[in-house]
């Protein structure tokens, strides 16, 4: 726990190190591209007409996304950029990428304060409903931490990954429902969407935060609660094989690095 600590704070640290702004980046970036989609997208294309709370909508969305591109990203080169801490000391490697994940964890709560003050302002009206952001943010961490531990143990041997995750994140972000809702895609399309866990995760915590009239997965396939199971038994397989690849290609990392 203690290496952990020291990691996530060495971590939050180095990300903005040298930057005239520094920690403001972590609020500053998802900020700016909200306003790029919101002028582009809302403004341009009329692409939120009918959708209550759209700039809120818009920015819950990307904060979400950002973080879950965060983690997955920095994750992917975490192995190998301490290739020289791994050959002096003998330490668990998950440790590594647990601390990446706690790191950016910060930023999203910092990001999500923000929009709490974009509701505030837009007077979205905030139900119980608002506690269940607690387990979405939950099955968010373990997506991205499941997702981080595999691409980080693959990048070791095979060092494409990082071109190839990050050609398939541009094309999931306008694949995933984040500029627009799913009500404004063919049911069959919205269908395959939801099953995705992110697509899931969006789509669910702005039903909880900002509006009852956000499709959720429950909506879209006709009110059968039993399909919220595929994006969440996603999540947990997800963890449990990317956690056992990790563990069993771990011995050698000092070796690979």
């Amino acid at each position: 726990m203690v290496l952990l600590g020291r990691l996530v704070r060495t971590d939050f640290k180095l990300r903005y190190h040298g930057s005239a702004l520094g920690y403001l980046w972590s609020l500053l970036r998802p900020l700016f591209l909200f306003l790029v989609l919101y002028l582009v997208f809302a403004k341009f294309l009329n692409l939120g007409a009918g959708i209550p709370h759209y700039p809120q909508y818009l920015l819950l969305g990307i904060i979400l996304w950002t973080y879950f591109a965060e983690v997955t990203a920095n994750s992917v080169a975490a192995i190998v950029a301490k290739g020289d801490l791994l050959r002096k000391i003998d330490f668990p490697k998950y440790v590594i990428i647990l601390a990446g994940s706690f790191s950016a964890f910060i930023n999203l709560l910092l990001n999500l304060a923000v929009l709490g003050i974009f509701m505030a302002v837009g007077r979205v009206h905030v139900s119980w409903h608002a506690v269940l952001i607690v387990p979405l943010v939950v099955e968010l961490f373990v997506f991205a931490l499941a997702l981080s531990f595999f691409l980080s143990a693959l990048y070791v041997r095979f060092r494409d990954v990082a071109f190839i995750w990050e050609v398939f994140m541009q094309a999931a972000f306008y694949a995933a429902p984040i500029i627009y809702s799913v009500s404004q895609v063919p049911l069959s399309i919205a269908k395959l969407q939801l099953l995705s866990p992110m697509a899931q995760i969006i789509q669910d915590a702005r039903y909880v935060l900002i509006t009852d009239q956000a499709p959720t997965i429950y909506d879209v396939y006709g009110g059968r609660v039993w399909v919220w199971l595929v994006p969440l038994a996603i999540c947990l397989v997800s963890l449990v094989l990317a956690a056992g690849y990790f563990r069993n290609r771990s011995k050698y990392f000092a070796e690979e690095v």
